[in-house]
């Protein structure tokens, strides 16, 4: 096939040595690299009516455009033997090379054929236990939802864990996949349902089937899966008393999401066992993990959240080596016992938190993502990987809406003094560098920005009365009215007689109680001031080192009035990495695209930068 398909041997990669040893059975590799998709096809229909008796049939998966990589592969479904053929890549160092982009010619394949009598019964060989020259934990791990969706993503990320042999790692987990959406729609869903028909309500089914699939594909140990039915059963009946008791509070939802992280560590952690790495599941409410239960969906972790924490995790003099395999986004709460969370993406807070109370240099936080970009790469597609931010950096990131990480997950590592480190990888490719966010960084003079994040459907309130005029109490008074309505504002800018500040409702009310809430708010300000309510805009937040904020305006402003896009008002405080915008919603994404193209094009604006020369019309252009 390689001789009669593929024209050009330069467009091929070889395998130094194509067959590899997988348990008992050899198994035999060689690739495809960057040909054109009729010759991969091709190719592809010729292997498989070759290798019928071994692969029935193929399964394809192709990752590039999500994940900005071409990588395809190709496996027998078999189950234990896909996973087997799948260890022993990983066993042998095999590793694939950076995608070459290029319309037609970005596809790769990589297949395994075992040499054995009964492919069903190949077993999946043994991983090797890391860190069993550390006498304590040294790295914490996190892997999010999209990561462990499936029996197969756990797989990679057993694999990604025990590839880093000087690592003792500690090992937190989100719910698997879309676990904790389908938990809050069964929970909703539950409500307007009869108690007898609980059972068959969609999202309840798909958590089953998901958890039970996965631990039968990965082959858990016994009293593993007994405690996964009991689980499930057990969540039905939760669901059944919402039924009856018509009622969900949110002590009661946050009791039943914590049913996600309770299951897929506990399968992971027998998975792992089953593949000769010792691993342990620990939830994080019986670990010391301590928080504030006045708001049940998002508590905030006590100080004696950490010393309680570093005993539990602490190893004895001469203790063997362990994995612990603990529940992200789940705590205590400090005066009722009950199960508390941190808070949508509160599991990076809870690898933080470990890895402060531990005293460890490096978190990792495993995404679907190439580390943080410079901007949403489902906006902008040739958004970039960004190599370093500091935590404050970070900080604003989350704050103004980026997914990557959780709002309050770099407290503890600031808490730190920078000794502790937070990397942001990929599960999905693991060669890419990430993004270390560190205390400080280095700047980049061709770049002065390192993200640009747009948060939209936001809600400005311009606040207007003559009594602010020279008196003082006024902002006291209009916080006061905030607050009350328990209000956190995103921005705001004054002026002598006006205080305008934005604000994003749907955090704090739900949607068909908007229009009730803000008409109360706007009786309460009436008695100070006039309100005038302004909807649907857009604030675009640009972080980095932005000390010197004229130059970065500057570029700003000449990007959007070139797109012919105003700017309705602007804030830079007292943080020293965010300046934001807010335009109309209707220019925001055009917005998004011009300051990113400004930005982060490589072209620093003429003058400015590491006195980049101007172009030949740049006299025309100053007077312009």
């Amino acid at each position: 096939s390689r001789k009669n398909t593929v024209r050009n041997s330069s467009t091929t990669k070889k395998l130094s040595n194509p067959v590899v040893q997988c348990g008992s059975k050899r198994v035999l590799l060689f690739t495809f690299w960057y040909c054109p998709r009729s010759i991969y096809l091709n190719t592809m229909a010729g292997l498989v009516s070759v290798v019928q008796p071994i692969f029935t049939s193929p399964s394809v998966r192709n990752n590039a455009a999500k994940q900005n990589r071409s990588q395809v592969l190709l496996a027998h479904k078999v189950a234990k033997p896909t996973l087997a053929a799948r260890f022993a890549l990983r066993g042998e160092g095999v590793r694939t090379p950076k995608a070459i982009k290029g319309r037609g010619r970005s596809f790769g394949v990589v297949a395994a054929l075992a040499e054995a009598e009964n492919p069903a019964t190949l077993a999946a060989p043994k991983l090797s236990m890391p860190g069993l020259s550390r006498s304590q934990i040294t790295h914490v791990m996190k892997f999010g939802g999209s990561s462990v969706r499936d029996a197969e993503r756990m797989v990679e990320v057993a694999a990604i864990i025990c590839a880093f042999p000087e690592n003792a790692p500690a090992i937190v987990l989100s719910a698997m996949g879309k676990t904790t959406n389908n938990l809050l729609a069964a929970g909703e869903q539950a409500l307007k349902t009869p108690a007898k028909d609980v059972k068959n309500l969609a999202p309840l089914k798909t958590i089953r089937q998901l958890h039970l699939d996965t631990i039968a594909t990965l082959g858990v140990e016994d009293s593993v899966r007994h405690e996964i039915e009991e689980l499930v059963e057990e969540l039905g009946q939760l669901l059944s008393a919402i039924s009856i008791m018509q009622e969900l509070t949110p002590r009661m939802r946050a009791n039943l999401v914590s049913y996600g992280e309770r299951m897929s560590t506990r399968i992971f952690a027998s998975f792992l066992r089953t593949q000769g790495v010792e691993a342990r599941q620990f939830d994080a409410v019986d670990i010391g993990f301590a928080c504030t239960d006045d708001n049940y969906e998002n508590g905030e972790i006590l100080p004696e959240t950490y010393p309680v924490l570093k005993k539990s995790l602490t190893r004895a003099e001469g203790e063997k080596p362990f994995i612990p395999v603990i529940t992200g986004f789940l705590a205590k709460g400090v005066k009722t016992g009950a199960v508390c969370t941190l808070g949508r993406g509160g599991s990076d807070l809870t690898a933080t938190v470990i890895g402060a109370a531990l005293k460890i240099s490096e978190v990792q936080v495993w995404k679907d993502v190439d580390g943080v970009l410079s901007a949403d790469p489902r906006r902008i597609s040739n958004a970039i990987p960004v190599p370093f931010l500091t935590y404050e950096e970070a900080t604003e990131l989350a704050y103004f809406g980026a997914q990557v990480l959780h709002p309050h997950a770099m407290r503890p590592a600031m808490d730190s003094n920078g000794t502790l480190n937070v990397r942001v990888k990929n599960s999905y490719n693991i060669l890419a560098d990430g993004t270390l966010i560190t205390k400080t960084r280095d700047v980049n003079e061709n770049f002065a920005l390192t993200s640009i994040v747009m948060k939209e459907d936001i809600t400005l309130l311009d606040i207007v009365s003559t009594r602010m005029l020279g008196q003082y109490g006024f902002l006291a008074t209009v916080f006061g009215v905030l607050n009350d309505h328990k209000l956190s504002v995103d921005m705001m800018a004054t002026s002598e007689v006006s205080v305008s500040v934005t604000l994003d409702p749907v955090k704090f009310w739900a949607r068909d109680l908007e229009e009730e809430e803000l008409a109360a708010l706007s009786n309460d300000l009436s008695k100070y001031a006039t309100l005038v309510v302004k909807k649907g805009y857009t604030i675009l937040s640009m972080i980095g080192k932005v000390q010197g904020s004229s130059q970065s305006l500057h570029r700003a402003f000449y990007a959007l009035d070139k797109n012919k896009i105003d700017v309705v008002m602007v804030s830079k405080g007292a943080s020293k990495v965010n300046v934001s915008l807010v335009v109309e919603g209707s220019d925001g994404e055009n917005a998004l695209k011009a300051l990113h193209e400004e930005f982060f094009s490589g072209e620093p604006f003429c003058g400015y930068i590491a006195n980049t020369p101007c172009p030949d019309n740049s006299a025309d252009l100053a007077k312009k």
